[in-house]
């Protein structure tokens, strides 16, 4: 549905809808504005008079009644309101008609209806026209009221980019800027790079030569007017929008993530079913001798354990042993205390002790309870053992594909030496804020991004980032093979040919990388629902919280989590964006930014202190660096996302409450007249705002009406 989410993850986007609604009701006019037209049309007077006579008939019962009542002595009878008008019935029927529209358009299946778009598109188009009629003899009407060419759209704020990419789907060219380099490149992917290679078949050599030679295919595509079209059985078919560049990014997708397994692949190992596990367990006989695919490995977080009596043993944190809870296939975790140590084993069916099973070593939230000496283990004394150093981890469980479903099975030396044995060479150790807004993780050691991922993991996103920076390389060749010139002009030197397109395409590659991080890091859970027996995300909050049993999923596995899941997500959007007008992203501080000026606006500002952007931002940024710093230099030139000038109330970074909100106040205050300064003067600027606090909404409402 070229839904935004499934591209890249952002925080609090604003519905489609929602965001389509309202830019629709900013440039429409109300009926009101022009009823004399409306009235000069024969069928709308008709109309009109009919729903006239109707309403005055019912006008002149109320009136009735209240004479009645009052006659009688009755004071409080309700006022018949004033008594209805030609004019008023014909807009209010105008005005149905548009709320008719509003209506279609904020439906979930017409986010991309064309006949609904185009309807809405008609009805801003008529509206700027009658405003650029009434407005002929302004001063600058050259300038800000051409007939002929709708007005820009602009969000100071873009954030996800739900408003510019609404924007652009209803006609106008739209511009989207914002202080975050993470959301200005989400932004270039989702407004500016479909339209700039709209129409174009892929490059990739499979679909240009499936069955033709490179001279039949050049000389097809010159008698086609130099249109880009596919070959064989996709040569005649049109490619419509992105649809060109989605099927480029599934197929170097592959080739990037089969590179990546040719690298790495050995460090994520299939589990062989031996005769031992099968006496242990006879539910696994059918898969005796099978090497099974692992989804993921289950681990849990470990401290020494308080008891003197067991300081040398690393007991588990987990919040649950339960690894399915769905009926009938139940499955979990039992620890088995030997040898002054424990180890894990998995079983299947309903567990002996349920409440043991579903709350692992868990007491109450960051409380557990040592496996060998039932001694408590105190909230403070796990971050005391997390700052020092002596947080561990210990496989739990394997998770693996099987005939119908999950199948879960023991924990292997093999399996754990494996992934202990992992030495990144690179890593993304840059610092964190430790008091940035919903950080959790830096009471228990955690400092550096990196100390978010397993070294595995590390090694995987790095893997996968280089491999996408190779795959540029090979997607410029093959682009200058289609014939997309080699002027040598970049992506973000504003080109369009086979360079330009080359790092379009790696742009793509490294959004999979980064959805993909979502599900590869150290705070992603075993979801054990009895729907959702999965790897789930460690975003499901806009925080960066501790998780005390987490999933390390396989990349090259069929489940949800792998690489190639994300590139066909992307893929999907890509062939959902229609042709559409031109868009841009920039990289911009909305107090001082000169984009504004004559564009319609509309904008989502930051909720005071409700989400640290900026800082949630950098989990994204370490990778996106690694992959696309080539690609855009300027955007990635500094280790971090910029946060000193974010207009978000931290009250760590600005020496307290009251100067983060002072802060936050001036910069706003700056952002909003810097809008009503440079606004396009036919339209209300619209801004959507939520606090946390009561005092926060009337402090952005005084700016606002401040700045009017």
């Amino acid at each position: 549905m070229g839904i935004p989410s499934t591209l890249h993850l952002w925080w609090a986007r604003r519905p489609l809808a929602a965001a389509r609604a309202v830019i629709f009701s900013q440039m429409v006019d109300d009926p009101s504005e022009y009823v004399d037209t409306l009235l000069s049309d024969p069928a709308t007077k008709r109309a009109a008079k009919a729903e006239l006579r109707i309403r005055q008939k019912a006008w002149l019962e109320r009136q009735g009644n209240q004479d009645e009542a009052f006659r009688q002595g009755d004071q409080s009878s309700p006022d018949p309101g004033p008594e209805p008008t030609l004019e008023g019935c014909a807009g209010d029927i105008e005005r149905e008609r548009l709320f008719e529209i509003i209506r279609q358009l904020v439906l979930w299946e017409n986010t991309t209806n064309e006949t609904v778009l185009q309807a809405a598109r008609d009805e801003i188009w008529q509206s700027w026209r009658r405003a650029c009629a009434e407005n002929a003899d302004h001063p600058r009407a050259k300038e800000l009221f051409n007939r002929k060419k709708l007005p820009a759209f602009h969000d100071p704020f873009a954030g996800g980019g739900a408003l510019p990419l609404e924007a652009q789907r209803l006609g106008l060219e739209s511009y989207a800027s914002d202080l975050n380099p993470v959301s200005v490149l989400i932004c270039k992917a989702m407004i500016e790079i479909p339209p700039k290679f709209a129409g174009r078949p892929p490059v990739n050599p499979d679909t240009r030569h499936s069955g033709r030679s490179e001279a039949q295919t050049r000389n097809s595509v010159e008698k086609l007017d130099s249109r880009f079209r596919g070959n064989d059985d996709l040569f005649f078919r049109e490619w419509k929008g992105a649809q060109g560049l989605a099927e480029d990014v599934r197929y170097y997708g592959q080739w990037m993530r089969d590179e990546a397994e040719q690298r790495i692949g050995h460090l994520y190992p299939k589990l062989e079913v031996t005769a031992e596990m099968v006496k242990v367990r006879p539910d696994l006989k059918q898969y005796a001798g099978r090497k099974l695919t692992v989804i993921a490995w289950l681990w849990a977080r470990t401290v020494k354990s308080p008891n003197p009596a067991f300081a040398r043993v690393d007991v588990p944190l987990a919040s649950t042993f339960m690894l399915s809870t769905k009926p009938g296939k139940e499955a979990y975790v039992e620890p088995v205390i030997e040898n002054g140590g424990y180890r894990f084993t998995v079983k299947v069916g309903k567990p002996k002790d349920a409440e043991g099973a579903r709350n692992g070593t868990k007491l109450a939230r960051a409380h557990f309870v040592c496996l060998m000496s039932g001694t408590p283990v105190s909230g403070d004394y796990i971050k005391a053992e997390g700052k020092a150093g002596r947080m561990g981890a210990r496989l739990m469980a394997i998770v693996a594909e099987g005939e119908r479903g999950r199948v879960y099975l023991a924990p292997t030396l093999e399996h754990e030496a494996t992934a202990r044995k992992v030495a990144p060479a690179w890593k993304p150790d840059v610092e964190f804020f430790q008091q940035a807004l919903g950080f959790r993780v830096g009471n228990y050691g955690m400092t550096t991004w990196s100390d978010l991922f397993t070294p595995r993991q590390v090694m995987a996103l790095t893997s996968f980032a280089d491999a996408a920076r190779e795959t540029r390389d090979r997607v410029m060749r093959d682009a200058m093979a289609a014939g997309l010139s080699a002027d040598g002009s970049t992506l973000d030197g504003g080109g369009r040919g086979a360079t330009a397109y080359a790092d379009a395409v790696t742009v793509f590659l490294a959004f999979s990388l980064n959805k993909s991080a979502v599900y590869w890091n150290s705070l992603c859970p075993w979801l054990n629902q009895p729907k959702n027996e999965i790897v789930g995300n460690s975003f499901s909050r806009q925080t960066v919280q501790m998780v005390w049993d987490y999933a390390e999923a396989n990349p090259f596995s069929d489940s949800g989590g792998n690489i190639s899941k994300q590139l066909e997500y992307i893929g999907k959007f890509l062939s959902q964006q229609a042709p559409a007008p031109e868009g841009h992203a920039r990289q911009a501080d909305a107090a001082v930014q000169t984009l504004s000026k004559g564009h319609v606006i509309s904008t989502d500002p930051p909720y005071y202190d409700n989400i640290g952007y900026a800082d949630l931002s950098d989990f994204f940024y370490v990778w996106l660096r690694r992959a696309l710093k080539p690609v855009f230099p300027d955007l990635f030139a500094t280790l971090a996302v910029p946060k000193a000038e974010e207009l978000v109330a931290t009250p760590h970074r600005h020496g307290g409450r009251d100067q983060a909100e002072s802060f936050f106040l001036a910069g706003m205050s700056g952002a909003m007249h810097r809008l009503a300064e440079q606004a396009h003067p036919a339209f209300p600027v619209t801004i959507y705002y939520a606090f946390k606090q009561s005092e926060g909404d009337g402090a952005l409402g005084k700016l606002c009406t401040g700045s009017s």
